[in-house]
């Protein structure tokens, strides 16, 4: 098991120039770097990998930001650019060597609606066939996705473990894998350690993050019942910290964090990060 922070913590977009914060994060204690790339043009690949490997650390997965305009069950035209985009992704992920392509690739953030049963399965299978196109150039750069469930507020696709399962079933790609979070766990699932006993051997990701976005620990999550749960089907994946502060607007605004959750982002991290080392080892 590999511990690891999401970037959005900190920083949005993440660029060239985004990289000096890799000696903090390796001076903290964290192994691996989790970026989201809003805009591929963002960042020349070779460049953040040389200053990973001066800094002892890897990029262990790389975020999908799935905007409006990237929507695997949208228009045609939101189709065609999610694909791209994501095609996009794993090439750089090839010059940065990570090995996960991570979020919710499925659709656009924010899109929930109340649609007929007839057209949430017409979705659906345009789901399913658009991630069997992506999960065939995972496949063949030796990459993974993982697919991860939102709660309600974020989707209206793909809210539990039952479902991203459902997903991963119907397209039936060894390069496709659920990715779980503790916060949207926290309001999908009945019980958490359930379904990551569920998820088993298809559980490609995990995010960790205190119920109301803070610091892991420092909330009521049972985190006692998901380290078992992690222990009890072998997950030697990375434990990733994604959590969001006021201090960074636009990531703020999108994911409705209104108030100072905890005194500042560094403490996040830090006692973050040592309450998951001591807590899932």
């Amino acid at each position: 098991m590999r511990f690891g922070i999401n970037t959005f913590l900190f920083t949005s977009p993440f660029t060239n120039a985004s990289t000096r914060l890799f000696p903090k994060f390796k001076r903290w204690g964290f192994e691996s770097v989790e970026i989201p790339i809003e805009d591929p043009a963002h960042i020349d690949p070779a460049h953040v990998k040389r200053e990973l490997d001066r800094h002892g650390l890897v990029c262990g997965s790389v975020c999908a930001c799935m905007g409006p305009d990237r929507d695997l069950r949208g228009t045609p035209e939101q189709q065609r650019t999610g694909l791209e985009y994501l095609r996009r992704l794993l090439e750089q992920m090839v010059v940065l060597d990570c090995p996960s392509l991570i979020g919710p690739v499925y659709s656009a953030v924010g899109r929930a609606d109340a649609v007929p049963p007839a057209e949430q399965r017409q979705q659906w299978r345009t789901v399913v066939r658009n991630l069997k196109t992506i999960c065939r150039e995972a496949e063949r750069l030796g990459k993974q996705i993982c697919l991860e469930p939102l709660n309600r507020f974020e989707t209206d696709f793909i809210n539990t473990c039952d479902q991203a399962l459902r997903m991963v079933r119907d397209v039936g790609s060894p390069a496709l894998k659920v990715h779980l979070d503790t916060f949207h766990m926290n309001i999908e699932e009945k019980f958490q350690p359930a379904a990551i006993r569920k998820a088993g051997r298809l559980l490609g990701h995990f995010h960790a993050c205190g119920c109301d976005r803070g610091t892991p620990g420092n909330d009521h999550i049972d985190w006692k019942g998901i380290a078992a749960a992690l222990k009890a089907i072998g997950y030697k994946g990375d434990v990733v910290i994604e959590s969001f502060t006021t201090d960074v607007k636009v990531i703020a605004r999108a994911a409705a964090i209104w108030r100072r959750i905890e005194p500042t982002r560094d403490e996040i991290a830090v006692k973050g990060l040592k309450f998951l080392k001591r807590t899932l080892r």
